[in-house]
């Protein structure tokens, strides 16, 4: 364990998201934070005290911010989550999120930032029929082929592994979330609950994980504060089954054949009838995907506020 930073100066990327601003509230409440910087293109969603605020493309140069504060510890939160619709748009978005990720690493090294956090996601594991219940971190990552998000995670996270590599005196932490929910719920999870109905793979109704943006946002501050290199699975006590989180949003289930969903959901994505992801996202509804968080329990004494089941809860009560 890294020794806790006693007054350590902040950055957080993506600062105007729900997540960053959660996390924001979090640290502008902690006396050991000495400032916090935040970074983004958007402005921020509410007035903070004692943050110095820079509406900056994360893949332009920002070593100078991060020299000008001495910024100690890094939270980086930027990233597009936007499938791309075409082969254009997906090389963009695939583009900035790299490049984003490396010129923010290049400015870790020129500021001798001593601690990264960086926000990842279950989905690294892959969708498969023969995935371990409950996956390890130490388990293959396998990205589903096609479905962007993933692939792109995984490639930042070997940079990431070979960033630490390189620069040890800079300590790495990996966070693989579960799906997040809560209030806020924005993104693509959150979309694809809105439509008037869901679509299951005929025979698969797979345990689904997710953690509550409040309590995502109170870990990543708990990292923030108390550095500790490694990776680390994320996810909120116990599991909402598919038809389960259909009853508790309220949505039909349409059950339909392999045969039959797959085309379908691709049909629609291909006319843009639906814009959350090809027909390899039902991979995500059919097969289990059930993190382990044994090493985030036993490494950090971490205690989630929301389970799985009242993440999702919160949503619905807030829309």
């Amino acid at each position: 364990m890294v020794d806790a930073v006693s007054s350590p100066v902040v950055a957080v990327t993506g600062s105007a998201g729900y997540i960053g601003t959660r996390l924001l509230q979090q640290l502008e409440d902690a006396d050991r934070v000495a400032k916090l910087v935040a970074i983004d293109v958007k402005p921020l969603a509410m007035p903070f005290h004692n943050i110095d605020a820079y509406r900056l493309d994360i893949t332009q140069p920002i070593d100078a911010v991060f020299h000008d504060h001495r910024v100690s510890t890094v939270v980086h939160l930027a990233f597009d989550m936007r499938p791309g619709r075409n082969a254009q748009e997906a090389q963009a978005i695939h583009r900035n999120n790299v490049q984003g990720l490396e010129n923010l690493l290049r400015a870790c090294r020129a500021g001798k930032v001593a601690n990264l956090v960086y926000l990842s996601s279950h989905t690294v594991y892959g969708a498969y029929a023969d995935n371990p219940v409950p996956i390890p971190e130490e388990a293959a990552l396998r990205p589903l082929p096609g479905f962007q998000y993933s692939q792109t995670k995984i490639e930042c996270e070997v940079l990431l592994r070979r960033f630490a590599q390189e620069n040890p005196s800079t300590g790495i932490t990996v966070l693989r979330s579960s799906m997040v929910m809560g209030p806020g719920g924005i993104g693509y999870v959150a979309r694809g609950f809105q439509k008037p109905f869901l679509i299951r793979v005929l025979g698969h109704d797979p345990p689904l994980q997710f953690t509550h943006e409040q309590d995502l946002a109170r870990l990543l501050a708990q990292f923030s504060l108390e550095p500790r290199p490694g990776v680390f699975n994320v996810a909120g006590e116990g599991v909402v089954h598919y038809s389960r989180l259909a009853k508790i949003l309220e949505k039909r289930l349409v059950a339909l054949p392999p045969v039959i969903a797959y085309p379908l959901v691709q049909l629609a994505w291909k006319l843009g009838f639906q814009t959350d992801a090809p027909a390899v996202g039902l991979d995500l509804v059919r097969y289990p995907m059930v993190l382990s968080t044994e090493k985030l329990r036993r490494e950090t004494y971490f205690q989630f506020y929301y389970t799985a089941e009242e993440a999702v809860s919160s949503y619905v009560a807030s829309n």
